[in-house]
């Protein structure tokens, strides 16, 4: 099965109603993906899609992304062994957003810090400046070990 996105409707109600997915991808050919874990909620990470990584998502039921840094298709948890499989895909009214609910197999980490969400850091406001606090210091892997010689996921 290879999955076709069919141009975003014109008519708004098309658009937000139920029918064929038709996502609004943004001038970079990008969507924002919003992942989190299907058994309690938690947040692990934003990331972005383009039409392939998106493709292969829902063709394979495990989380392909499209890295902007390195300019790349990314299947997640490929070099670390954290895939993502996807139990849920919903988008928003635009179309222009997903959200994923995954569960995470491995070392059930998103990060590729070795922390389960990218998410473990607090803004704070001390003495009127904002400072980063770590919140969630836990790791469930070493980046050192699993990364070494390898591009970060």
């Amino acid at each position: 099965m290879t999955v076709l996105f069919p141009p975003p409707p014109v008519d708004k109600a098309a658009l937000e109603g139920a029918g064929a997915f038709t996502p609004r991808f943004d001038g970079a050919g990008l969507v924002t993906a919003v992942v989190t874990d299907i058994r309690d909620g938690e947040l692990l990470m934003v990331a972005h899609m383009n039409a392939e990584a998106l493709r292969l998502t829902l063709e394979t039921g495990i989380a392909h992304y499209y890295s902007r840094s390195r300019a790349k298709l990314w299947k997640k948890g490929e070099t670390s062994g954290n895939l993502q499989t996807v139990h849920e895909i919903r988008t928003d009214c635009d179309q222009d957003t997903v959200w994923l609910k995954v569960s995470v197999s491995g070392h059930d980490a998103a990060c590729h810090t070795g922390r389960r969400s990218c998410f473990y850091r607090k803004v704070k406001v001390t003495e009127g400046q904002p400072l980063l606090e770590i919140g969630d210091d836990q790791r469930h892997f070493d980046p050192t070990m699993v990364y070494s010689s390898k591009s970060t996921e």
